[in-house]
């Protein structure tokens, strides 16, 4: 299997995997991303996940699905392009071979679904949307603190080598703020210089895994001292009614 991150937009990812004849992708914003790449590599696009209902991860949906007849796999109450087969945690969605797990994941938008392989060439996959970025998660543009916490906790539960493959490049902002928060946090200093390697390189920060990212990223570590002192450090009073997390993703919603 083949997993490839197609820029698209100004930093958007589209996801797709294949076996050198069939393909899926996830979270297809646009179509001509895709088609062009189904065209170099000679391959029949299969399936098509969506993981919420943001124009910039449905925009291609019905093309793609008019060009290729490709079965669309999507979350059960989000307003997405017909037709699919709605989702919602728990079920298992079959593509490629492989068994996706539907994981509920709301926060970023009520219905935000995921989906999770244990098992693809060696190491589980994750396809998380928008409620996980490499040091960064989601704004909640529909759900509240305690279910995106809620969300990423189960997230974070997921074994160490998962490849996380998050939908936006978003990783050297994140990284920035995430240093803000864990200025001494040797492990944000390293992959701060890595990725910026990357990035100077033109080449993607992601995936990443959940083992880094348990080790790198604020919001799954908003019960780590260091943590809930700088969300102190930063509004005190809003630590205290709110706590840490929520502390966290406002203060990254203003941070520049």
């Amino acid at each position: 299997m083949k997993l490839i991150p197609l820029p698209a937009f100004a930093d958007n990812y589209i996801w797709m995997l294949h076996d050198g004849r069939q393909a899926l992708v996830v979270d297809p914003g646009e179509a001509q991303p895709v088609l062009a790449a189904l065209q170099r590599e000679g391959l029949q696009l299969d399936s098509i996940l969506v993981t919420h209902h943001h124009a910039d991860h449905t925009g291609g949906v019905a093309a793609l699905r008019k060009a290729t007849g490709a079965q669309v796999y999507g979350p059960a109450t989000e307003a997405i392009p017909e037709p699919l087969t709605r989702l919602t945690g728990g079920e298992t969605c079959a593509a490629l071979g492989l068994a996706f797990r539907v994981l509920d994941v709301p926060g970023h938008t009520a219905g935000h679904i995921a989906f999770y392989c244990a098992e693809m060439d060696g190491a589980p996959l994750l396809f998380c949307g928008d409620t996980l970025f490499s040091a960064g998660c989601g704004r909640l543009f529909e759900g509240t603190p305690a279910q995106m916490l809620a969300s990423l906790d189960s997230l974070a539960a997921l074994p160490d080598p998962t490849r996380v493959c998050c939908t936006h490049e978003y990783t050297l902002s994140n990284l920035t703020f995430a240093l803000a928060v864990e200025p001494g946090n040797a492990d944000l200093q390293q992959h701060h210089i890595f990725c910026q390697q990357l990035r100077a390189e033109g080449l993607p920060t992601l995936p990443s895994t959940m083992a880094l990212e348990r080790r790198i990223n604020p919001f799954l570590r908003s019960r780590v001292p260091a943590v809930i002192a700088a969300a102190t450090a930063h509004d005190a009073d809003m630590a205290r009614d709110t706590g840490t997390f929520a502390t966290l993703r406002q203060w990254k919603n203003i941070y520049r």
